[in-house]
């Protein structure tokens, strides 16, 4: 089985609480997991643009967006028939446009999650 490989911005508390509850439920642990905020993070392209959207590599194709989101829950057991829905590019499409949608208030979000 290949490994889906996961990178996310650990600086950012909402991604941090999702990727932890994905660890929690990824029991097969078939998914590398790499945090692209570490300074001694390997990126596979620009950090900026790892940080800018969700990026996953499947069967060594980078994915971003809903995509990545599809291919991490293809990977665990309990999210798969979600991410077997994704494969559908009807469905893939509203995804990503709620994915888009959501980037418009990711900031508000992480800056209400960030302690006082």
């Amino acid at each position: 089985m290949t490994k889906v490989i996961i990178w996310y911005d650990g600086a950012c508390p909402l991604c941090t609480r999702e990727i932890a509850l994905m660890r929690r439920l990824d029991w097969r642990e078939a998914i590398e997991f790499h945090d692209v905020a570490s300074p001694d993070a390997v990126c596979p392209i620009d950090r900026r643009e790892l940080l800018a959207r969700f990026h996953a590599s499947e069967d060594g194709v980078m994915l971003s967006g809903a995509a990545a989101f599809a291919a991490m829950w293809r990977a665990i057991p309990l999210l798969k028939p979600l991410g077997w829905a994704a494969r559908n590019r009807v469905v893939l499409g509203l995804l990503e446009r709620l994915y888009i949608r959501f980037l418009v208030l990711r900031p508000r979000i992480q800056r209400a999650l960030q302690p006082r």
